[in-house]
């Protein structure tokens, strides 16, 4: 499921997914270096899971680099501020927040909220984060 919402003033893409998976298991998967760079967009350079921390993407021979913004394992949510590519300013960073929580009757819901600085493809970032949740599904087996 896809909507639309607003967050901190800003217009947001959150998708959910509901997984048969325990939270524990997804949250393993939805955390870790090695696991995250095999659903997410970008292969993971760096990752310090702290509030704080680094995390760099490996991106067509250039680095993404981002700061956590939230890394709280007992609820399951880790959040970052992706920064410009290029290195410029520019008003806002992305940012994207990732939740697992536990779904009703069993399994696992991800809640992946992205709040871009460009807002004109929202349609084409929805579906890259579709794909992206459906390499998260195969991930988990």
């Amino acid at each position: 499921m896809v909507s639309t919402v607003v967050v901190n003033g800003r217009s947001a893409l959150r998708l959910e997914r509901r997984l048969p998976h325990d939270p524990e298991q997804v949250w393993a998967v939805v955390s870790t270096a090695d696991r995250l760079g095999r659903w997410y967009p970008f292969p993971v350079a760096a990752f310090e899971a702290r509030v704080g921390g680094r995390l760099a993407f490996d991106y067509e021979g250039g680095v993404i680099e981002a700061t956590l913004t939230d890394f709280d394992p007992k609820r399951r949510v880790f959040a970052f501020d992706e920064h410009d590519l290029g290195g410029s300013e520019r008003e806002f960073d992305d940012h994207v927040r990732v939740e697992v929580r536990a779904g009703e009757g069993g399994g696992s819901v991800v809640v992946l909220t992205h709040v871009p600085t460009d807002t004109s493809n929202a349609e084409g970032v929805a579906a890259g984060w579709r794909q992206c949740l459906d390499r998260l599904a195969a991930e988990m087996g």
